[in-house]
């Protein structure tokens, strides 16, 4: 089963009202229709004062870090781009949720922009206009890969590759096509920033965040009313020592069972869980859901 269909990495849908994918896709498609307007005039216009350079952020176009991922080229790339987004986007929004995802696209999407900007004071080459959602997506992917990664994502929309291998093919062929000569008016930096923030957001802050408000719920709903046990007769101390991880009193359930999880996740990345560890961390999120 794909993690996108846990439990634990799901958010309610009656909580949702709308999705920030369909929103993100209709402002780029309102943008495009107004950056060609007026023909060349008004895409020049756009592109000065809306896509991101090292000349425009010299000038102290310190927004163009965000209105450049709003803003296309031309139809073609904002049809590939809009199609990326949304295979990619809708089953992120399930996975985070909605403020993270939006957070996770946008933070790519500045981190790819910093990236380029910077490369462009070692090569004029990286220095011109860029425009395009393409970072975002790039940070949206690597998210995916991680964690998602038995799931299959085509390269090229034709050859299936798992996703585990996705992203360190990614990551190489952004770095490869730094150094090849020629214009090819892509911009491999912002892919390849956009890239690893998507790896380090999701590592150091996702996945942290999200387990330590479940721990800290779990145990902050039991330090206000202590744990009281009591020792029947028989043979209770049997059904004690076999009861399953789930039945556990809470702060037993967190201390022998949740805790150990949450570091393997710090250290090895959650799709390095097995299928019981899984389960406990469904649990877990079950307990949080009922307090």
């Amino acid at each position: 089963m794909a993690l996108a269909d846990r439990t634990y990495m799901r958010e309610d849908p009656r909580g949702r009202r709308w999705s920030p994918t369909i929103v993100i896709l209709v402002i780029n498609v309102a943008v495009f229709f107004m950056e060609f307007a007026n023909g060349g005039r008004s895409h020049r216009t756009f592109m000065e004062y809306g896509a991101v350079s090292l000349e425009g952020l010299k000038r102290g176009f310190v927004w163009q870090l965000l209105t450049y991922q709003f803003l296309h080229g031309g139809l073609p790339h904002l049809v590939l781009n809009s199609m990326a987004l949304y295979f990619f986007g809708r089953p992120m929004e399930l996975m985070l949720g909605q403020r993270a995802f939006l957070k996770l696209y946008l933070l790519s999407g500045l981190a790819g922009g910093i990236f380029q900007v910077a490369l462009g004071l070692i090569s004029p080459q990286f220095s011109g206009p860029m425009v395009g959602a393409s970072s975002g997506i790039c940070g949206l992917i690597a998210a995916f890969a991680l964690l998602s990664p038995d799931s299959v994502i085509y390269l090229f929309f034709v050859l299936p590759v798992r996703a585990r291998y996705f992203l360190p093919l990614m990551i190489v062929l952004s770095t490869v096509l730094l150094f090849v000569p020629g214009n090819t008016n892509i911009a491999h930096g912002a892919h390849l920033g956009g890239t690893l923030f998507g790896v380090v957001y999701l590592r150091w802050f996702v996945i942290a965040a999200y387990f330590a408000e479940i721990w800290r719920r779990i145990r902050g709903s039991r330090a206000a009313r202590p744990i009281v046990k009591v020792r029947f007769p028989g043979n209770s101390w049997k059904r004690e020592k076999t009861a399953r991880a789930e039945e556990l009193p809470s702060a037993d359930f967190i201390s022998r069972e949740v805790d150990p999880i949450l570091e393997k996740i710090s250290a090895h990345g959650i799709h390095s869980l097995t299928e019981r560890e899984r389960r406990i961390l469904e649990a877990a999120r079950a307990r949080m859901d009922k307090m």
